[in-house]
């Protein structure tokens, strides 16, 4: 078998059309959707990048691995110290990739991630990587080409293969090319997003926030604040458009395979490192939270003796396509593995997934949230500037923007979340290498690595605006880690 993955960053499953997206983003994707499965409720155990992929491919929570950062100690992975083998072949901590190697796949990685974020643990079990060259400032250009070209040379060959590509359009800064033009001009942009919540959004403070959208070269015609609702839909069809911009290229690609005359022999799957938050929590274009819209990936798989049009409810990560995909190659899993095979969802259609599910982040904030039933129950460690309580409680089926928290109302289920939270925890710490939680590692270095050392300076900056009132939230909510946050470097 042929498998192609596509990881396409920063991509939110609900601005998809397959997922119900009200704009026509994605028919190529799509149109994979139709013929496979489609995973409902598949989440990103680590956020955001590097944390994600690492845990992606070693098929552990970051817990365990040690990514959990994207500086410091906990952003390289943690060493397996004096058990570690001559090599890892067939061995506990054996990188699933590796597995599909010594199962006879070609295995082959077209992406500029390793360099990028100097995480070239990522790259086990992968006989050759292609560096795309721009440290993630690609187009999907740049990717598609060097695709379709390794597809036409190598791809048709009689044997089997794993190919991992990385698309980045729609992380910012959005930089599709401005010849390509704005495809959304006359659709509105989503509804839940309004003005009264950008006028209370505008009283908040934090990275990205609706006063300090992402900057850089972006596309034409992106605000750099969001002021009400025209703005919003100036910034959602930057990022809309970019997500078009990528399906079209995933369409290249479809068309090469069948070219090649390999379409149908060939398991697709389309997924993401992690989400976007578009305004919820008052982040704008970014991935700093462990909450629904951050850790909530898509997952699409399509192939051979794969289901076709089937939508999967069930609660999975994303460690868990690892030894799915192992086991469908007839691949043997390994004990050290977070991740859970759902095979028999893909064959079968049955029921394979878990009770709950834990999301972390830690390198723009520290956080942990417990998904269960319909709730998601976020705990904060430390905000990194953001104005966050320290528990939020969202219905995620009839609030998926995350805009009332009833953490104070439904005293209940956050205690269940609490229970449950607290239960991953202990297994984690009973099943981990080492003796130490990597959150509260992250806390003691100093916090998040994104706004670690930056809280007196940025505290100032609120005071010199006039904002005094945000200066005091922030000042109420940094009372337990404003001592650790001293360690950290500027």
């Amino acid at each position: 078998m042929k498998i192609l993955y596509i990881d396409i960053d920063s991509l939110r499953p609900d601005h998809l059309g397959c997922y119900g997206y009200h704009r026509n983003t994605s028919p190529n994707i799509d149109s994979i959707a139709e013929r496979g499965v489609r995973f409902e409720n598949y989440y990103a155990t680590d956020a955001p990048c590097a944390p994600s992929r690492s845990a992606l491919f070693s098929s552990r929570y970051g817990f365990h691995n040690g990514v959990i950062n994207h500086g410091g100690l906990e952003g390289d992975k943690r060493p397996i110290g004096a058990d570690r083998p001559f090599n890892n072949h067939h061995k506990s901590y054996q990188a699933w990739v590796d597995i599909l190697r010594f199962k006879g796949h070609h295995t082959a990685m077209i992406s500029p991630f390793p360099g990028r974020h100097a995480a070239w643990h990522v790259q086990e079990g992968f006989l050759e990587t292609h560096d795309t060259g721009k440290h993630a400032g690609e187009t999907a250009d740049d990717v598609a080409v060097q695709a379709l070209s390794w597809i036409k040379e190598r791809g048709s060959q009689k044997e089997n293969w794993f190919l991992y590509l990385n698309f980045w359009d729609p992380h910012t800064p959005y930089r599709t090319p401005a010849h390509y033009g704005n495809p959304f001009v006359n659709d509105p942009a989503p509804a839940w997003l309004t003005d009264e919540i950008i006028a209370q959004h505008r009283e908040g403070f934090g990275p990205m926030s609706a006063l300090n959208v992402p900057a850089g070269k972006q596309w034409e015609g992106l605000p750099k604040e969001i002021n009400s609702r025209e703005d919003f839909k100036k910034w959602i069809d930057g990022y809309d458009t970019a997500i078009k911009y990528v399906d079209d290229h995933v369409g290249q690609i479809l068309s090469m395979l069948e070219e090649q005359g390999i379409l149908d022999e060939t398991m697709i799957i389309i997924s993401a490192d992690h989400g976007e938050n578009q305004g919820e929590l008052n982040i704008y274009g970014d991935h700093q939270t462990a909450d629904h819209i951050t850790s909530r990936i898509p997952c699409i798989m399509a192939g051979p003796g794969i289901r076709q049009g089937h939508v999967d409810q069930d609660m999975h990560y994303q460690i868990d396509c690892g030894p799915t995909v192992v086991e469908l190659v007839g691949g043997q899993l390994r004990d050290k593995w977070d991740g859970v095979s759902f095979l028999p969802a893909l064959t079968e259609g049955t029921s394979s997934g878990r009770p709950y599910l834990v999301v972390s982040q830690a390198a723009w904030s520290c956080q942990r949230a417990v998904r269960f039933d319909n709730w998601i129950l976020i705990r904060t460690y430390h905000p990194g500037l953001k104005d966050f309580p320290e528990l939020m409680l969202f219905d995620v089926d009839n609030d998926p923007h995350e805009t009332n928290n009833l953490a104070e109302e439904r005293l209940d289920v956050v205690g269940k979340g609490m229970q449950l939270l607290d239960a991953w925890l202990y297994e984690q710490m009973a099943t981990s290498d080492s003796p130490l939680d990597p959150m509260w590692h992250v806390i003691h270095e100093g916090g998040p690595f994104h706004t670690r050392g930056t809280y007196y300076k940025y505290l100032e900056q609120l005071r010199n605006a006039g904002r005094h009132e945000a200066a005091d939230r922030l000042e109420q909510s940094y009372r337990h880690v404003v001592r650790f946050e001293e360690q950290g470097v500027e």
